[in-house]
């Protein structure tokens, strides 16, 4: 009979583990963590004698992994750059193989006291660089705005640096937490906290609408404007391989991006693949 253990090891969240052969490992996005668990123990379900095992720690260890062989598997919040994959062709002597499994609109929370509704991504930016200090300056309460954020080895992070700081610093005067699911508690206890994440975890506070500039519209992140890219922080989550995946990772590689797989996307609170997505291709650096 097959047995399953779930194991918390320090900050590493291991998913399922069986006793059947050699397991297949997933490793990386804390974002994706919940995500890869629910595939994992819904495959397993299907497909006894399989053995999944999948473990958090950030994309930045994700993608570490088809550098160094330590998991079959890749997942990250974030493009891979073109500097890590010459160094798995280097290492492994295999291409990267990328796989868009999910659509993900990084939102923007704040307490569910808060009144703001909407910002702007130049607001964003003004804020988290700690330009703009006070709530006052969006229409809010005349208090001061409690920066929280994700730490450097999140792709989360990389994204939200990217693409709302362009490549600036941070404010030092940011809480740096461990995972999304500690930037919503956060938040959730904090009036005057703002913080980002994965829309699959945006219970318990309230998620803004963002627009790209003052002039255009705001937007919320839902699953019609994240697929269409309206959404100004709309992106894909991803699995890498080192070269072609083969085998049992082939088999559970493809029935991620089948029906069954995707609606596990659905249940646990990101967006289905669509069938054709008006998503900008998103490139590494």
């Amino acid at each position: 009979m097959k047995r399953i253990i779930a194991a918390i090891l320090g900050t590493a969240l291991v998913g399922v583990l069986a006793f059947a052969g050699k397991p297949i490992t997933i490793k990386g996005s804390d974002t994706m963590v919940i995500l890869g668990q629910r595939w994992a123990e819904d495959y397993m379900k299907t497909h006894p004698g399989t053995t999944i095992q999948v473990t958090r720690g950030g994309s930045g260890t994700g993608i570490a992994a088809p550098i160094n062989g330590s998991a079959d598997i890749a997942e990250a919040s974030r493009p891979m750059k073109d500097k890590e994959k010459q160094e798995v062709k280097a290492k492994r002597g295999a291409d990267v193989v990328e796989i868009p499994t999910a659509l993900d609109g990084i939102a923007i929370y704040v307490n569910e006291k808060n009144p703001i509704t909407k910002i702007t991504t130049a607001q964003l930016k003004s804020i988290y660089q700690a330009d703009t200090k006070k709530w006052t300056a969006l229409g809010g309460p005349n208090a001061e705005i409690v920066l929280y954020s994700r730490e450097n080895n999140s792709g989360t992070y990389t994204y939200f640096k990217e693409h709302i700081l362009k490549e600036e610093d941070f404010s030092v005067e940011c809480q740096t937490l461990p995972g999304t699911a500690a930037i919503i508690n956060a938040v959730a206890k904090d009036p005057n906290g703002i913080g980002y994440g994965g829309i699959g975890y945006s219970k318990g506070v309230r998620v803004l609408s963002v627009a790209a500039s003052d002039s255009s519209g705001y937007v919320e992140p839902t699953e019609a404007s994240v697929a269409s890219g309206q959404y100004p922080l709309a992106r894909y989550l991803y699995w890498y391989c080192a070269g072609a995946p083969t085998g049992d990772t082939k088999q559970l590689v493809n029935w991620v991006l089948g029906d069954a797989g995707q609606r596990v996307v659905a249940d646990v609170g990101y967006y289905p693949l669509p069938k054709k997505t008006g998503m900008p291709e998103q490139k590494a650096k």
